[in-house]
Order: C-alpha cells, then structure tokens, then sequence
C-alpha cells in the first residue's frame, strides 16, 4: 500500500483528497504546515509520494520542496491555484514530478499519481515486499538477499501482486493474467496449488502469510508491506 503525503492549508481540499485516496488504498498522511511536514517526513521515510501546495501558510512550497528533497528524494507534485507560466516552469526545473492546478478533479490527480509511481518504479526496476526483493531485470526473487526459485508461473503471479499494491484481485482476475505464460489453461484449483507453494519459498510462516493475503470470498491481494 503506497503511502502519501499531502501537504495542505485548506482543510476541505486536504481532508477531501485524504478521503478519495484511502478509498483507492493509499495510505494517507496530511500536513496543514511545513513545518509540521518536514516532521512527518523524517518519521515516515516510506511516504511514497508527496503531494505539496505552493502556497502555505508558514514556508513557501518552493523552498519547502528542498527541505523535502533533502531529507528524502521522494516524488513530489505540485498543487496551486497559480496557472501562471512562470510558476510551472519555475516547479518543474526544480525537480518536481508534475504539477496540477486548483481546481482538479480527484479523477485526473489519482490517474498524475499513478503515471509518476509508475515511472518510479519502472526506473529503478526492483521492487521490494516486506524481506522479499523482485529484481525486474534480471526476473529474480530474493529472500533476506538469498535467491528464490520460482517458477516462470510463480514468478507471473507473485509480479502480479506486486505491481498493484492495495489491489483485491480476484481468482478470475490472476486466472486470466497468467493465461498465457505457457499457452496453458489454469484451473481455479490449480491456482490455489501455485499460490500455497509460493507462499512456502517466501513467507516466513505459510500458514500465517504476511505478503499474499487471502481476502475471504473474493481472491487475493499483496499484505501492508509493501515499500
């Protein structure tokens, strides 16, 4: 579950945003401040991504975006109600990831933090799950950095949790996402089989599992570890 900052003086666009991101399975954390933000940063060094407005009551959004960057280089979006040229540009040289301006729609804000999550992600190519580390490149699963043998199937599957944090998936969902790693037809029950396997090469306790989780009734989906 990818955590989010959202740093904001107005009350309702801060609690508004806050609300539709946990609907999506975000994480949220929320700052009316800077200076409460660079707080909430150094004890959240697993915020995902920080979306910061300009205009702050206590610390302008141009220079508290260094003191974020210092502490940590996490990807930052800009919301503003200035459309003004000048600021966009001035935002973006410095780094930021996007920006947006007031008013939005909560629709076109999820989709920006998505495409730059994506981005991230892709860039670094590993992903990693509690004490597990999927390296993208070379397709590899590593356990406190000990190697994983998964098969190609496992290994489809396990990805698929993995690049979709907070994702309920259901058994038609995975069933219909790993079709066609061999041309071979899965069986609901043979996906039962493939997951209790892969939860023995990387849970800690299969019985108790910490990164698949089973949602009763519906599938699957990936535990809170996510990093």
């Amino acid at each position: 579950m990818n955590k989010v900052l959202i740093i904001e003086d107005d009350n309702s666009i801060r609690e508004g945003l806050k609300y539709y991101l946990e609907q999506e399975n975000f994480k949220v954390i929320t700052s009316k401040n800077g200076v409460m933000a660079l707080d909430v940063l150094k004890e959240n060094m697993d915020i995902a991504i920080i979306l910061l407005d300009i205009n702050l009551p206590d610390i302008n959004g141009f220079t508290l975006f260094s003191k974020l960057k210092a502490i940590k280089e996490v990807p930052i979006i800009f919301l503003t109600a200035s459309d003004l040229e000048i600021s966009i540009v001035r935002g973006l040289d410095m780094g930021a990831d996007d920006y947006i301006t007031k008013p939005f729609k909560a629709r076109e804000l999820l989709s920006r933090i998505k495409t730059v999550l994506r981005r991230v992600n892709n860039q670094s190519n590993v992903i990693n799950i509690y004490n597990i580390t999927i390296d993208l490149n070379q397709a590899k699963v590593l356990k406190n950095g000990k190697d994983v043998m998964l098969t190609a199937l496992e290994y489809k599957i396990l990805l698929s949790f993995a690049l979709n944090p907070g994702v309920v998936f259901t058994r038609e969902k995975i069933l219909a996402d790993v079709w066609d790693v061999q041309e071979e037809y899965v069986s609901d029950n043979a996906l039962t089989v493939y997951v209790k396997r892969i939860r023995e090469k990387i849970e800690d306790d299969p019985q108790n599992p910490k990164i698949i989780i089973t949602v009763r009734g519906i599938g699957y989906k990936l535990g809170d570890h996510y990093v």
